[in-house]
């Protein structure tokens, strides 16, 4: 059976994921108690095969999740139940723009908790340790709905359910590093393609900007090296059990250096055989 737990930040797109999941085939529920994962789990085991895919959602609208999902995630552990957890999270600023836009109300706001950001600022120090133990982490913080599915979608529709996931991503410094990179490169030292006329609209997809960028010997000798460090760490990350290795580029904006590089370094680990997926987050930004 796969089983993922899904949870995270009040806003952080919970929803648009579960979604995305029962797309996929798994049987959904959203808002389950934390003491429910197990029978739950349980209950879907005796179906004899019929739901053998299930995604459940906890999160604040429990309020005893902080201290009932540490300890469902040990039963189940101790049930010899495999699972993963997928905690979405955003940016603080984020996640008060999205609340003031949908006039929602906070589930941790009561009459003790009367801000909006005191609410996030007591969920974001509560689920550290949930967050710590997540198999995978997608920072919505500049993701669409449509874009969050696809994050979602290349997380669970490729592959074994227990094979880890490399993401290659290219960010631009200007915006801010990937809150879920593990790996962080970076290459504004590079021959920047923005100074040159008829590659400044473009983007490292082109094959225009991909070769000015990769052509030269610095960027070759960069790759190199950078290469034989990344397949000499993923079999360390492998080994330690690790679901998804986020590895970041960043160059000033995000379009053209570190697209590129995210795009050979995807090329070259899928020629390897491992299962890759790449997020180019700033590419579309004006």
């Amino acid at each position: 059976m796969e089983l993922v737990i899904v949870t995270g930040m009040s806003g952080s797109g919970k929803s648009v994921a579960i979604n995305a999941l029962e797309d996929l085939g798994y049987y959904c529920v959203d808002n389950l108690p934390p003491q429910f994962i197990l029978p739950f789990a349980k209950l879907s085991i005796g179906t004899k095969g019929r739901e053998e895919k299930l995604a459940l959602v906890v999160d604040a609208r429990s309020k005893d999740i902080f201290t009932g999902l540490q300890d469902e995630i040990r039963m189940l552990d101790e049930n010899s139940f495999r699972y993963k957890i997928l905690f979405l999270d955003a940016s603080d600023e984020t996640l008060l723009n999205r609340y003031k836009e949908t006039r929602r109300k906070h589930p941790l706001m009561g009459s003790k908790v009367t801000s909006l950001e005191e609410a996030i600022d007591i969920e974001r120090i509560s689920y550290e340790t949930i967050r710590s133990k997540s198999d995978f982490i997608i920072d919505t913080t500049y993701l669409s709905s449509a874009n969050l599915k696809k994050e979602v979608t290349s997380l669970f529709s490729v592959g074994d359910f227990h094979t880890m996931q490399i993401k290659t991503v290219s960010f631009g410094y200007k915006y801010g590093i990937p809150n879920d990179a593990d790996l962080v490169f970076d290459l504004r030292y590079l021959p920047n393609p923005y100074y040159v006329a008829e590659l400044r609209d473009k983007t490292g997809i082109s094959d225009d900007v991909f070769n000015y960028v990769m052509k030269t010997d610095l960027a070759k000798t960069l790759f190199d090296k950078l290469i034989d460090l990344i397949l000499y760490l993923v079999p360390l990350y492998m080994e330690e059990g690790k679901s998804q290795l986020v590895i970041a580029y960043g160059c000033t904006g995000g379009k053209h250096r570190s697209v590129s590089f995210a795009r050979r370094t995807a090329e070259h680990l899928s020629e390897k055989g491992y299962n890759v997926a790449t997020q180019h987050r700033d590419i579309e930004r004006k």
